[in-house]
């Protein structure tokens, strides 16, 4: 169940929506330049390591190429706006634009900027008291993301969301509720997460998807632009 478009018109050009889109690409675009060994240090530099974070310093007998030169803190933010592959990066980036640009017209665009980033903040973090001990690190912009579904869902459940199916040589194009995709996608991240419970390896970070979606749920209350409200003096 992918989803390709909604219905839900734009009020205004998503300005931050498609610089944070470009910005990812961009960085995708510089990791391939570095070539494999170049590409998996980058990732050891700017990715989060919840170890790292924990203890203030880099792991133990990490390569010098490996090692960030920063405090380990500042990988909050910038594992926010690298990938591990074409994919990754491209189911992120599909639903940051499917969702993120009437997130933007309803919060502005500064906010916008603000919201995305605190619900990716607050998503690694999640991942990190789940898992303080991991040393393998956390990149990607999914968890931010999960924020702009979340602040979607409690704003437009009712808009219509293309999604399509393909089911062995059945393939077909509906529209549903953006309530159903996003509940369910939510659902998924809940039924994953608790799942790998336990566990430290490689793959999704499904709490941080977890956190930063219940992030999205708290603070689209505070980021969404109050209505002005006229009123007629006598």
């Amino acid at each position: 169940m992918i989803p390709i478009k909604d219905d839900n018109p734009r009020h205004h050009f998503p300005f931050i929506t498609l610089l944070i889109l470009l910005a990812n690409v961009a960085v995708q675009i510089y990791q391939w330049t570095l070539g494999g060994d170049g590409a998996q240090a980058f990732i050891y530099r700017f990715g989060a390591i919840p170890w790292e974070i924990i203890h203030f310093r880099e792991l133990h007998d990490l390569p010098i190429a490996y090692q960030s030169g920063f405090p380990n803190m500042v990988t909050l933010m910038t594992s926010l706006f690298i990938h591990g592959g074409f994919f990754h990066l491209a189911g992120n980036m599909l639903y940051l634009w499917i969702f993120g640009d009437n997130v933007e017209s309803i919060m502005g665009h500064f906010r916008f900027l603000i919201f995305y980033i605190c619900c990716g903040l607050i998503a690694t973090v999640t991942h990190i008291i789940i898992d303080p001990s991991a040393d393998i690190p956390m990149v990607g912009a999914s968890g931010a993301i999960s924020g702009v579904l979340a602040a979607y869902l409690v704003r437009f459940p009712g808009a219509r969301v293309h999604i399509l199916i393909i089911f062995f040589f059945f393939i077909r194009v509906i529209k549903v509720s953006a309530l159903f995709v996003l509940g369910f996608w939510f659902i998924v991240q809940i039924l994953n997460g608790f799942g790998t419970l336990g566990t430290s390896s490689g793959g999704v970070a499904w709490f941080a998807h977890i956190g930063g979606f219940v992030a999205g749920l708290v603070l689209v209350l505070l980021f969404t632009k109050k209505k002005r409200i006229q009123v007629h003096r006598f």
